[in-house]
C-alpha cells in the first residue's frame, strides 16, 4: 500500500513496501580511485546527543559534508569521479560544461582545472553572487541563464563541450551514471564510521541523483536501512512525482536551499527513488532555517541544503515508531 500524509496533502508521502526492493550493486573501485586523490580524507561522522534526545532516538549522527577535496560539499566526489572517467575517452584538451545550482559547478570546475581542462558553467539567475564568483575562481566561464535550473540544464547540453551533468534523460545517461558512482564513496565512509547499520538515513533531494547513489548502497544489498527524501516545498520534485506515480516537472520558487531549487527529477534517478525511498518530505524556509541555527549550535555548520535533513527528519519523526541509529546527511557547508 502506498499512502500520502500530512496536514497538507502535498507535505509527506511514505511506501512501506520500499523495504523489501532491490537493485544491482554499485560498481567498488570508485572508492579505491577517490582514496588517491591528493587531500582525500573521510569526512566527519558527528554524534549529535542532545537533538537524539530531543528526537527520542537513542543515538543521532550527522556525516559533514562541510569540507570534502577541498570544496565546501560532497559534490567533489561525483564531479572528480566522472571527470575522470571523461578524460579516458580524450586525450586532448576539451570543455566540460555543466548546469548548476553552486556547488556542482563549482566541482566541475576544479576538477577540470587540477586536469588542465576548460569549464563552462550555466546557472539560474537565482543563484547567489557569492557562488558565481566562487565557480569563476575555478577559471571557469559562467553565463548566467534568465531561468530556472532546468532552463540552465538546456544550455548546458545545447553548448559546446562534454556536458557533465547529474541529471539524466534518454540518450544521456552514462555520465549521470558515472556521478551517482562517484557519490557512493560517502556511504561506503558512513559503514566504516558505524559499528551496524542505521535504522534511517535523511537525504536532501534536488533531481535526486545523490539519492539514487544512496538508494544504490542499501538497496543493492540485503540491508533493513529505511531512507527518507527532503526537499523544499517550493521545489518538491520528487515528492510530486512520488504522489502521482511517475515523473514530473513542477514550478520552483525562491529558496534558501538553492542546491535543492529543482523542478524535474533526473529520469535516470526516477526509477530508484520510486522504488527504493521509504517516505519523503517537503519543508518550510522557516524550519530549514532553525534546522541550521540548531546544528550550528552543535559546532556543525551546516549550509541551508545540508540543514534540510534535520528540518525533515522533524516533520515525519512519527512516521518512524523506535530508532535506534539514525544518520543525517549534510551535504555542504554553511555560504
Amino acid at each position: 500500500m502506498i499512502r500520502a500524509t500530512s496536514t497538507l496533502s502535498r507535505m509527506k508521502f511514505s511506501r512501506p513496501e520500499a523495504r523489501s526492493w532491490r537493485c544491482p550493486p554499485a560498481p567498488t573501485e570508485v572508492w579505491d580511485f577517490h582514496a588517491q586523490l591528493p587531500g582525500y580524507a573521510p569526512t566527519p561522522l558527528t554524534e549529535l546527543p542532545a537533538l537524539a534526545a530531543e528526537l527520542e532516538i537513542d543515538r543521532l549522527f550527522v556525516k559533514d559534508e562541510s569540507s570534502r577535496l577541498g570544496l565546501p560539499a560532497f559534490k567533489a566526489l561525483g564531479a572528480s569521479w566522472a571527470v575522470h572517467r571523461v578524460l579516458q575517452h580524450h586525450t586532448s584538451q576539451v570543455t566540460l560544461t555543466t548546469a548548476t545550482d553552486g556547488n556542482h559547478g563549482r566541482a566541475v570546475a576544479r576538477m577540470a582545472r587540477l586536469r588542465d581542462q576548460r569549464a563552462h558553467v550555466f546557472v539560474p539567475n537565482t543563484v547567489p553572487a557569492q557562488a558565481i564568483e566562487a565557480i569563476r575562481s575555478e577559471n571557469a566561464e559562467v553565463t548566467i541563464v534568465d531561468g530556472t535550473y532546468d532552463d540552465a540544464v538546456a544550455r548546458a547540453a545545447a553548448a559546446d563541450g562534454i556536458l557533465v551533468q547529474d541529471m539524466g534523460w534518454p540518450g544521456y545517461e552514462e555520465i549521470p551514471a558515472w556521478i551517482v558512482e562517484g557519490y557512493g564513496t560517502l556511504c561506503h565512509e558512513i559503514d566504516e564510521q558505524l559499528d551496524a547499520e542505521p535504522d534511517l538515513v535523511v537525504v536532501p533531494v534536488g533531481v535526486g541523483s545523490f539519492a539514487q547513489a544512496v538508494i544504490t548502497h542499501y538497496h543493492g544489498r540485503d540491508s533493513r536501512t529505511r531512507l527518507l527524501a527532503v526537499e523544499p516545498d517550493s521545489a518538491a520534485c520528487v515528492l510530486e512525482s512520488l504522489k502521482a506515480g511517475e515523473r514530473k516537472t513542477i514550478p520552483t520558487g525562491d529558496t534558501i536551499m538553492a542546491g535543492l531549487n529543482c523542478g524535474t527529477p533526473s529520469a535516470t534517478a526516477w526509477p530508484y527513488l520510486n522504488n527504493g525511498l521509504d517516505a519523503a518530505v517537503s519543508i518550510s524556509e522557516t524550519d530549514c532555517t532553525k534546522a541550521m541555527r540548531d546544528l550550528h549550535a552543535q559546532n556543525v555548520h551546516s549550509g541551508p541544503c545540508g540543514a534540510a535533513p534535520l528540518a525533515g527528519l522533524r516533520a515525519i519523526r512519527s512516521e518512524f515508531g523506535d530508532l535506534s541509529t539514525v544518520v543525517l546527511i549534510s551535504t555542504e557547508g554553511r555560504p
